[in-house]
């Protein structure tokens, strides 16, 4: 039997018993007494069968499986994120898989192709906000979805489960001014992305809050290949641009930030205050103790299975889930 596939009507033959009762007893029926269960289940394992999930999902019309479709799965905030997804969809017996766009429209467009042709039970995506086309595709395809991490404000039926941005940025930037800082530099992400638009916001409100000066010199956008925060900071250090703080979009940002720093023999946090977003050390330990904003990425991953399970459970439903998950500051070495 070695070298060909091991089909239910070999395990019949082995054990004595008809294919009915051993398709029963793998899949847990309880008309089949435990003990018949337990001895098919490790007669199977011994001569190497594995179920047909195909013939298993044209019965049922489902896969169980859920296309997560991100944009950098390199980025320690997306990778852990996709940890968190898998952890919570394995709970409810679906398996993930996972495709990268690189935060490009085109591959996002293919992306979401890819996980349709699948045939897939659900689709979790984080948009990268080149347009809405892609998006109002899912929607016309009929397959649940649901957007994390980024939203669409003019686009509300949309569901989607986001952090709470704005109040993150606000809460990153008013213990930077709250610390003395006057001049905050905001090493900001691609503008065309909604979580950027809503941390600037809060940006901005900490120094309105505070009688400062919003300077638009120190609002920069940065782009997501890595080398470009390094080349920013060089420049401004350069040019010897007037700064104290940084509070910067996410933490590799961050962390490249505070590298070039150290390279031009300023310290962190003596010389300059750094804070990030995505607290990527709650999961990952990194010598250098960086202040982050905490955007909840267990909580938002669960909360995008749920309402991914709860589209493929009831797709009748008219509920809308358009959720925000609660935003904390956690301090470290970096800010003083």
């Amino acid at each position: 039997m070695e070298g060909r596939k091991v089909t239910l009507k070999d395990l019949a033959v082995k054990a004595g018993l008809s294919v009915n009762t051993i398709s029963r007893a793998l899949k847990d029926k309880e008309d089949i007494a435990a003990s018949t269960r337990q001895m098919i289940k490790d007669l199977a394992k011994e001569m190497g069968y594995v179920g047909n999930a195909l013939a298993g999902s044209l019965r049922s019309g489902l896969t169980r499986t859920i296309a997560v479709i991100v944009s950098d799965v390199a980025n320690p905030h997306f990778g852990i994120m996709v940890k968190e997804i898998e952890k919570s969809a394995r709970k409810h017996h679906y398996t993930i898989f996972v495709i990268n766009t690189e935060d490009d429209y085109e591959m996002e467009e293919r992306a979401i192709y890819t996980a349709i042709g699948k045939n897939v039970d659900a689709i979790i995506i984080c948009p990268s906000q080149r347009g809405a086309d892609n998006i109002r595709f899912l929607q016309k395809n009929g397959v649940p979805f649901v957007l994390i991490g980024r939203r669409f404000k003019d686009e509300p039926e949309f569901d989607y489960v986001i952090c709470n941005d704005e109040k993150g940025g606000y809460l990153a930037t008013k213990h930077l001014i709250d610390s003395g800082h006057k001049r905050v530099l905001f090493l900001n992400g691609p503008i065309r992305i909604s979580s950027a638009q809503e941390r600037l916001e809060g940006y901005k409100r900490a120094h309105e809050e505070a009688g400062l000066p919003v300077l638009e010199e120190l609002i920069i956008e940065v782009g997501a290949s890595a080398g470009d925060t390094r080349q920013v900071m060089k420049q401004l250090i350069e040019q010897q641009t007037a700064f104290t703080g940084i509070f910067a979009f996410n933490d590799v940002i961050a962390w490249e930030a505070a590298y070039v720093l150290s390279k031009h023999s300023f310290k962190v946090p003596e010389d300059y205050s750094v804070i990030g977003f995505d607290n990527i050390q709650s999961r990952i330990f990194i010598p250098f103790q960086l202040s982050s904003v905490s955007n909840s990425k267990g909580k938002m991953s669960k909360r995008a299975v749920d309402i991914v399970l709860h589209k493929i459970n009831h797709p009748d439903s008219k509920q809308k889930f358009n959720e925000i998950i609660d935003t904390k500051l956690v301090l470290r070495e970096s800010t003083r």
